[in-house]
């Protein structure tokens, strides 16, 4: 029996706070669906002094372009679930507001990491990168939530299936990032994975099945694509398409490749139960795999040092507040890449392969769990 809002006649009514970042509008839409309770989305467009106004403590659309986003007003909803610093400030404008017209008391769910005190939230569901502290209203999962299902990808995998027949198997999807934190995604670390890539295709066979996302820089996509040789189908990026083959290729995958920028990416390729193979977009100072210096450590011989153009200058700096600023300023992605290795849910590219030994993730239906708790029947 489904739960009940608080009249006890019918389920809880969702809205789903979507922003301009996918990997947060992929865990919100992931957990929405898995209640299975009626859901609203709503789109939101921000305004470009939105860093301005949304302080942590605030309640308002101050931050918000209002004629391009959809309407926040009545009927309120039960649930409002969000993801992202620039959504925290409508969830509590939504709770304020339906408290003060009809006395009714919205649950806030806020996905990844709050910038408001967690206390403001009925429930935080976090993942270890961000490193928040262990208190009652924090669900503390090992990855983040996803739309990924097996009943998914074999959809838009039979959509797929007759442009796909010509490549020969294993076919391997690609996941393509971009720059993230300290880790450039750039043109050399585009051809390098090519590079990889080919080889991973000589050592198993089969087909490469790439695609890029809206963070892959142009000249990373370039020499991503240039780079391969091996039978393949290569999709670059574009906004709102249609015919986005991005589960698609996850459910066609024999074996998955992805970069190791992408936190919500890397838990999508492991949710296939396919083989999957992390790949580390940086070397020297900005490597995931072993960087001495971020741990405080000397500097092993041989470090890469680039010239420090637009992107390498940001990863810098971002490495710097790592290793000597608040960890609230900064995330650890190398945490959940270290467990999905430890777990033998992955490995990374080039160190081998897989041991074909699948540990299915569990983080969905524990969140489900503590989500219907809030909404007793």
């Amino acid at each position: 029996m489904p739960s009940r809002s608080r009249d006890g006649t019918s389920p809880p009514l969702v809205w789903l706070l979507m922003g301009d970042r996918a990997g947060d509008n992929s865990q919100v839409m992931g957990l929405g669906e898995a209640l299975g309770w009626p859901l609203v989305q709503k789109h939101f467009v921000y305004t470009v002094h939105e860093k301005l106004v949304n302080l942590p403590f605030g309640a308002h659309l101050l931050g918000v372009d209002r004629a391009r986003s959809d309407a926040v007003e009545a009927p309120w909803p039960d649930l409002v679930i969000s993801a992202g610093r620039k959504n925290e400030p409508i969830a509590r404008y939504i709770r304020a507001q339906a408290k003060a017209e009809t006395g009714k008391t919205v649950r806030l769910i806020h996905c990844g990491r709050p910038w408001a005190k967690p206390s403001t939230w009925d429930l935080v569901v976090t993942t270890p990168q961000y490193r928040l502290p262990q208190d009652p209203n924090i669900l503390h999962n090992d990855t983040p939530l996803h739309r990924v299902t097996r009943a998914r990808l074999d959809e838009a995998a039979r959509a797929w299936e007759a442009r796909v027949a010509h490549l020969p198997r294993p076919r391997i999807a690609v996941l393509a990032g971009g720059n993230s934190g300290p880790y450039p995604f750039d043109r050399a670390s585009g051809t390098r994975l090519a590079a990889m890539l080919e080889t991973l295709v000589g050592e198993v066979g089969g087909s490469l099945l790439v695609t890029t996302s809206a963070r892959t820089l142009e000249e990373t996509t370039e020499a991503l694509f240039d780079g391969i040789d091996s039978p393949s189908i290569l999709y670059r990026w574009k906004k709102n398409d249609p015919d986005n083959p991005f589960f698609a290729f996850l459910g066609l995958a024999d074996r998955v490749v992805v970069t190791a920028d992408s936190v919500s990416m890397m838990t999508e390729a492991c949710a296939t139960g396919r083989p999957v193979y992390l790949y580390d977009t940086g070397e020297g100072r900005t490597s995931m795999k072993r960087n001495p210096w971020l741990d405080g450590e000397e500097e092993e011989p041989g470090g890469s040092r680039r010239s420090l153009d637009r992107w390498h200058l940001k990863a810098w700096i971002y490495r710097l507040t790592m290793r000597l600023g608040p960890q609230r300023l900064t995330r650890d992605i190398r945490i959940v890449q270290q467990l999905l290795v430890a777990t033998d849910r992955a490995i990374w590219l080039g160190d081998g392969h897989p041991k074909g030994e699948y540990r299915p993730l569990e983080d969905m239906p524990r969140t489900v769990a503590r989500v219907r708790a809030l909404f007793p029947e």
